[in-house]
């Protein structure tokens, strides 16, 4: 009884601090404008735009009822345990189970709390690149890519294709997704590094084991409020039919589009869209995502936050390890946080990966 005392006190010490980080009545106040801007006229105008105020207002409304129910359950089991006889065993049982599922709650409400980033809140450019190895190697470029798109499913984001390169035998080359969503970037940024596979190779006749490597890059996506100039006179701007294997692929048209930014050598390109306009504006957003990130590794070379697109995807740079055979285990080689249960992964559980990078982060921080 007085250690489940003990325990409330400390989770209303933890509580108060992640309130005092989120500050509820800051969240309350972008919650009040944002139903201004949804109620003024022209809002729906324009579609994409208004999705972006819709979602981030979500996210906004099921934090603050998050804090407040947590708030208000904290407070009712504090109540109960001061007003519980000892020899109560069936009452004190109940407030055991709801400690355990309120500690649950907290951990969720404190993940929000390391999202507090420059960049965090928004969308994502994710790029996986298969590394040396041939058809092993894109095979497992096209494994990562069905792992997160399904984790984000499971998050409710949108997932848009911007460009896509399949091998000519299985898999991919590459792939560049726009994950939309709140927060998007700053889940996903503790996945850029090189990924690592060990199991046995079904292209292989003599089923050895192979090791596979994929990069995976992440970047924000930058909105128009973010000045990133690109002066016309500094791109190169190639139109080409778009390639690959079709079907859940590619749609061939004639309109893709290949920007390359002379300065500093960046080359970018979009085919998804119908139109060549819309695959230049699409191509044109990804460049500054990119110019932008370049800026940052400027600024912040020594933590190398956002390098791991410039780094080997071989041995000595890998991020997370994904072992097969001879034994099934997953681990992120920066927390230690690890489990065996490979085909949850692969089907997008990486929720722990994420969450415990961010802790780790935050705890470096801190030291």
């Amino acid at each position: 009884m007085l250690e489940l005392k003990s325990k409330i006190e400390e989770l209303k010490e933890r509580f108060e601090g992640i309130r005092k980080v989120l500050d509820i009545d800051r969240l309350k106040e972008e919650l009040r404008k944002m139903d201004e801007t949804m109620s003024a006229q022209g809002f729906w105008d324009d579609q994409e735009k208004a999705k972006k105020v819709i979602q981030k207002r979500k996210w906004l409304e099921e934090t603050v009822n998050s804090i407040e129910t947590l708030e208000k359950s904290l407070r009712d089991v504090e109540e109960l345990s001061q007003t519980t006889p000892e020899e109560d065993t069936d009452t004190w049982a109940i407030l055991e189970e709801e400690m355990e599922s309120l500690e649950d709650k907290l951990k969720e409400l404190e993940l929000k709390t390391y999202l507090s980033g420059e960049m965090d809140s928004k969308n994502a450019y994710l790029t996986i690149q298969a590394g040396a190895g041939g058809t092993e190697a894109c095979d497992w470029a096209d494994m990562l890519y069905r792992m997160y798109r399904r984790w984000a499913e499971r998050k409710g984001y949108d997932v848009e294709v911007v460009d896509i390169t399949p091998d000519d035998v299985a898999g991919i080359k590459s792939v560049t997704l726009l994950v939309k969503g709140p927060y998007a970037y700053g889940y996903l940024r503790g996945e850029q590094g090189v990924h690592r596979l060990v199991r046995i190779s079904p292209f292989d006749s003599n089923a050895r084991r192979h090791t596979s490597f994929a990069a995976v890059s992440v970047m924000p996506q930058i909105d128009e409020d973010i000045n990133i100039e690109v002066r016309d006179e500094d791109l190169k701007i190639e139109t080409f039919r778009a390639s690959g294997a079709g079907g859940q692929y590619v749609n061939k048209t004639d309109t893709a589009v290949r920007l390359t930014h002379i300065p500093t050598g960046i080359v970018v390109s979009c085919q998804q869209e119908r139109s060549q306009f819309q695959n230049r504006r699409k191509a044109l957003e990804l460049l500054k995502a990119k110019l932008y990130q370049l800026e940052q590794q400027k600024l912040m070379e020594k933590r190398k936050q956002y390098e791991g697109e410039k780094t080997d995807i071989g041995w000595g740079h890998q991020i997370r390890s994904y072992v097969f055979h001879p034994y099934r285990l997953v681990k992120d080689l920066r927390t230690g946080y690890e489990t065996g249960n490979v085909d949850a992964v692969m089907d997008g559980d990486i929720d722990q990966f994420i969450e415990g990078f961010l802790k780790w982060q935050a705890e470096k921080k801190n030291d």
